[in-house]
Formats: structure tokens, C-alpha cells, sequence
């Protein structure tokens, strides 16, 4: 056995294991009753704990070492330089981070996600805030030990999209705000718009499953590989290339919810099920600093394809104009009035809201960048936690001009701080930059591509990701994905050139 073949079966092992953490990762947020939290949270932390041991021990860094020295010469772009590659700059960096770290967090998290899910249910902040106190202790404690020069962001950035950092967010935030503002002040200026009337009638829960499910499908989802369930915060999360699972919520009375909350899980399905077969329980598999499977470049690339499928794609007249008639057979009774136009235009309607993940194109880079800000002041000492809800409410006034009512529709609305996911909000809105650039490419590359998708043909751009992103995995970094598919490094031109165009003939002046 070569040693490249020895260090892979020991990378293999360790897949096994975070697949296995996924697991119950994916019980605990699903079916899990809820006593169970606290022993889950034991399971998580000795099964976290195990993965870390098994990477960080001196065994794995001799195989390492031995790998490199075989591989060395070999091509540098090649799976295998890249998988070895990876393992050494996780290995070294794991050499400073205490080893009940991660699996003190993996415990908290299974009880902090329950506790959320009742807090926010009974609009109580303060019964999450101790256990936000933990997590945000962990995340400090990770930021020290990885290291930083400027802002302690940095670090914990470095977990979700290795090459990005605080100051370069603040430019491309920048950028951003200064096309999206003006935007958003044109569209809002005539005072707000009124929900349309037929988003008050009732949508039954099982024709809206159906209907996403069918569009899901038509992406390229295989329910051979995969399966849809119902949570309190949509999410994706993969045990390898043979099984990978979405999820998303119902509301009675507002269909959007299901359907783009499920387009957007299915983009991230399709980069876990478009990975090499190759790759499969591979270092190019594995997040080794998060400790979890996945196989995607970073957080930002995973959201250019949720992004991408969920508004670029699934938000777009093209995908309308053949899916409408479709979705009137399941609510004919409901949508016999609506006319294509109208359902468009509510699809697409500009607004700002209380919450993110029904926030639309225009305003949703808002929502990310106050939280954004609000977790570099906790990180730095801006804020405490007992201080987050009167200020992320005064960021959103800042922002959007909106206060919220309660906890419930402000701070506590979302799940990420109880996995302990800090850094991780800026990445969405680096997916929706990657999307404009990626779905730029797309058009240049593909002959016929706008023709195919207006005909309800998503294979072309499916098989153009699969090719240029999603077989690659972890192989390469963000950056060098964007230069390899695109020509460019991460730009927001695209992006900000389709936002207004396209709101502009929504909303023309």
C-alpha cells in the first residue's frame, strides 16, 4: 500500500465518523424528541471528540508527511496533491486549538438548538441568552487559539471561507450598499406595498410539498440519494454523495415560504450530489476545523448554488412562465384569479422585512450584513449578549426601517448561533456574489443556455456547475473555483448588474 493510499484509508475513518455526527445532527433538528437533547449533546461531543484525536494525532501527521514526501512533483491542481494539502494546513492549525473545544461545542450545540427552538417559540430571549453565552466563549476561544493580525472575525472566517476577511467584507459590503440603497429607496419611495390578496388564502401543506418537490426534481435533485422533511429552520446536510438531505418549513398561508425555501436547500443538495465519486469519505469530503462532511469549497461557494437555484433560477419570469400553469393544477381554486403578471410580481415583490429567509433580492444583503456587524461587536466586546436584542433591533431600524415586535421576529429568528455557527452569516451574501458570477460564466460558456432554461431545461446549467464546481469539492479554494470557472477572482459586477436590471423592470422609474 502506498503511503498516499495509507493516508487515505485514515482520511476515510475520519469521514466515517463526522458522516456519523451528521447523522445525528440531522435526527436531532428532525425527530429527536425533546428530553433527548442533553445525552445527544454527550454523543456529539464523544464522537466529535474521537474525530478530533483520530486527525490530530501523531499517526495522521506521519502519514502526512509521508504522502507529501510521495506526492511531491506530482501535478499541484491533482485530487490528491490538493487532499493532502488540505489535511496539512488543517492539521497545523489544529495544533493550537484545545482539544475539548470543538467537542465542548458539539455537546452545547444539541441542547442550544432545543432550548432555541423553545425560546423562540415562547418569544424568551433570556432563556436562550445563557447558553448564546457559552457558544459566543467557544467562538472567542476559537478565534485566539487559530489567530488573527487584525480583527478576531478573521479567524473564525478562516472556518467557512478560507481567503476572506473583515476588511475585505467591509468593501464588498460597501459596494453592495451603495447600488442596493438607492435601489431599494426608488422601489420604496411610493410608500409600502401591499401583500397581495391572494397570498391570505389557504394553500394546503400537501400541495405545496408536492409542487416543490416536482421543481426540486427538475433541478436535478435525486430522491434515490436523498429525501425532504420538515424543520424549523431549513437546512442541507449530507453522509456522503449517496445521501443527501433537505428540508424546509410550511406556512398555510404563504406558499414562498416551501417553495424557495426548498429551491434554495435543493441548490445545496446539488453541490453535495454533483461531488466526484472519487472524493466520496475523502479529505476533500471533510471540514476538518468544523469537524463535520461536506463537501463544498466554503459557505459563500455552497450559497452561490442555493442562491443561484432558489433566485436566479427559481425567482426568474423564464421559470414561470412554463412552472405557473403547473402550479395552478395543484391550487386551482386559489390562483384561477391570478394572473402570470401578478404571481411574478409577488414572487418578486421588494419590501423590507423582519425576516431573513423570506426577505427578498433587494433587502436581503441587509438582514446579513447587521448580523454580520453584530457578531464582529460581540467578538470584540461592542456588545453583550444580554444587549442583542435592543441592538439588533436598532439595526434594523438602521437598516431596514423596521422594529420588530418581539424576539421572536428579531433576534432568535435564526438557528445559527446555537450550532455555534459564528462567521458563518457573511457567506450568504458572498453566495449571492459568487451566484451573479457563476450564472455569468454559465450564459458565456453554454450555448443556448437562456433558451433551454425558458423552455423548463435545467440540465445545460446543472451539467455546467457539475463540471466546473461541484465534482471539484474541497479540491480548490473559492478563489481559484471563481478564476477556473469564470476567468475572475470574486467580483460583485455581476451580481449587482442583474439586481438592477432586474428590479429595475419590476419597478421601473
Amino acid at each position: 500500500m502506498t503511503a498516499y493510499e495509507q493516508f487515505c484509508r485514515h482520511a476515510a475513518e475520519i469521514n466515517d465518523i463526522l458522516c456519523a455526527i451528521n447523522v445525528l445532527q440531522w435526527d436531532a433538528r428532525i425527530q429527536m424528541p425533546p428530553e433527548g437533547a442533553q445525552t445527544r449533546g454527550y454523543q456529539l461531543a464523544t464522537l466529535t471528540r474521537l474525530a478530533q484525536e483520530r486527525f490530530t494525532s501523531a499517526e495522521n501527521g506521519r502519514l502526512i508527511e509521508a504522502a507529501e514526501s510521495e506526492l511531491a512533483g506530482a501535478d499541484p491542481d491533482s485530487y490528491p496533491v490538493r487532499a493532502v494539502k488540505a489535511a496539512r494546513e488543517a492539521y497545523d492549525i489544529f495544533q493550537r486549538i484545545p482539544q475539548d473545544l470543538l467537542a465542548g461545542r458539539a455537546a452545547l450545540s444539541a441542547e442550544a438548538q432545543n432550548v432555541w427552538v423553545e425560546a423562540r417559540k415562547a418569544n424568551d430571549f433570556p432563556r436562550f441568552a445563557p447558553y448564546l453565552k457559552q457558544m459566543l466563549a467557544y467562538a472567542q476561544q476559537m478565534a485566539e487559539a487559530i489567530g488573527y493580525s487584525d480583527h478576531p472575525y478573521d479567524a473564525l472566517l478562516l472556518q467557512y471561507e478560507p481567503g476572506m476577511t473583515a476588511q475585505r467584507l467591509q468593501t464588498l459590503f460597501a459596494e453592495l450598499r451603495a447600488v442596493s440603497l438607492p435601489l431599494l429607496e426608488r422601489i420604496t419611495a411610493a410608500g409600502p406595498q401591499p401583500k397581495p390578496a391572494f397570498l391570505e388564502r389557504e394553500f394546503p401543506i400537501e400541495q405545496q410539498r408536492a409542487f416543490a418537490i416536482d421543481a426540486a426534481v427538475a433541478f436535478g435533485y435525486d430522491l434515490n440519494r436523498g429525501r425532504v422533511d420538515v424543520a424549523p429552520h431549513p437546512f442541507e446536510i449530507s453522509f456522503t454523495r449517496q445521501d443527501v438531505r433537505i428540508t424546509t418549513r410550511y406556512q398555510l398561508r404563504y406558499p414562498f415560504a416551501a417553495i424557495f425555501g426548498l429551491m434554495h436547500e435543493t441548490g445545496h443538495g446539488l453541490y453535495e450530489l454533483g461531488a466526484a465519486p472519487e472524493l466520496t469519505r475523502s479529505a476533500l469530503t471533510s471540514d476538518y476545523l468544523g469537524m463535520y462532511a461536506v463537501g463544498g469549497a466554503s459557505f459563500g461557494m455552497h450559497e452561490a448554488q442555493s442562491r443561484m437555484w432558489e433566485n436566479l433560477v427559481g425567482r426568474s419570469l423564464a421559470f414561470w412562465q412554463v412552472y405557473y400553469p403547473r402550479l395552478r393544477e395543484y391550487f386551482p381554486a386559489q390562483l384561477a384569479d391570478v394572473s402570470l403578471d401578478t404571481f411574478y410580481r409577488a414572487a418578486n415583490r421588494v419590501q423590507p422585512s423582519l425576516i431573513r429567509v423570506e426577505a427578498d433580492e433587494v433587502t436581503y444583503n441587509l438582514h446579513i450584513m447587521l448580523r454580520t456587524e453584530i457578531e464582529m461587536g460581540l467578538l470584540d466586546g461592542t456588545y453583550t449578549v444580554d444587549e442583542l436584542p435592543t441592538a439588533w433591533n436598532a439595526k434594523m431600524e438602521e437598516y431596514l426601517g423596521l422594529t420588530p415586535p418581539d424576539d421572536a421576529q428579531g433576534v432568535l429568528q435564526d438557528v445559527h448561533w446555537a450550532t455555534g455557527y459564528f462567521g458563518s452569516f457573511p457567506t450568504y451574501t458572498l453566495g449571492n456574489i459568487m451566484s451573479g458570477q457563476l450564472m455569468a460564466a454559465a450564459r458565456r460558456q453554454v450555448s443556448g443556455l437562456d433558451d433551454a432554461l425558458a423552455r423548463g431545461e435545467f440540465a445545460p446549467l446543472h451539467n455546467w456547475l457539475i463540471d466546473n464546481i461541484y465534482r471539484h469539492a474541497r479540491a480548490y479554494t473559492p478563489d481559484e473555483l471563481l478564476i477556473r470557472a469564470t476567468g475572475e477572482a470574486l467580483h460583485t459586477g455581476p451580481y449587482l448588474a442583474y439586481l438592477t436590471e432586474k428590479f429595475n423592470t419590476l419597478y421601473p422609474g
